[in-house]
């Protein structure tokens, strides 16, 4: 590793820290009991997804709005660029994973063969030959797409992370004549 990679380390963790801390701030702050049920790494898969989001979309627009690109290939190109950026921000920022990469990162080429597949290409895709704007036919897949992504970057992606919460409460002391 380089000299640069280990003097910045701190630096990527304590942004993970603030991120996380922001994330679960607001979710205290959240009304009408969701608080208690929505879980501060989904408002961060939410913000950080968002913004890869407009990623994509911004990208399929220039793709083939702009420079007329056939739909599957700006579709293609759009969403690996998002997707790995969408990766990295949840590595770093949400999960916060200091698990193996090439391990996670096959999973994850896995699982975004099967989003990939089903959300981009059967829906939007699907969609937009049904007459659909290929922008709104994206926005559907999308929605789609996000409930799958979460489940699966928290459940099988970065499954090995530690989640913080309390600390377990000790064991009660054994009393004599007990076993």
């Amino acid at each position: 590793m380089s000299r640069a990679g280990l003097v910045d380390a701190p630096g990527r963790a304590a942004r993970g820290e603030r991120f996380a801390a922001a994330m679960a701030a607001i979710v205290r702050r959240l009304p009408f009991g969701l608080a208690g049920i929505v879980p501060p790494s989904l408002l961060g898969f939410a913000v950080i997804n968002g913004c890869t989001f407009a990623v994509d979309l911004g990208l399929l627009t220039i793709l083939h709005g702009g420079l007329r690109w056939p739909l599957p290939v700006a579709f293609t190109v759009a969403y690996v660029t998002a997707f790995g950026l969408s990766y990295l921000l949840n590595r770093a920022l949400n999960f916060r994973s200091h698990g193996a990469v090439g391990t996670q990162v096959a999973v994850y080429a896995a699982v975004v063969t099967v989003n990939y597949l089903a959300w981009i290409l059967g829906v939007g895709d699907g969609l937009a030959a049904l007459g659909l704007d290929y922008r709104l036919a994206r926005i559907v897949a999308g929605a789609c797409e996000a409930v799958y992504m979460y489940a699966a970057m928290r459940w099988l992606v970065f499954r090995n992370v530690q989640r913080r919460g309390p600390a377990p409460s000790p064991p009660e002391p054994r009393r004599r004549g007990q076993p």
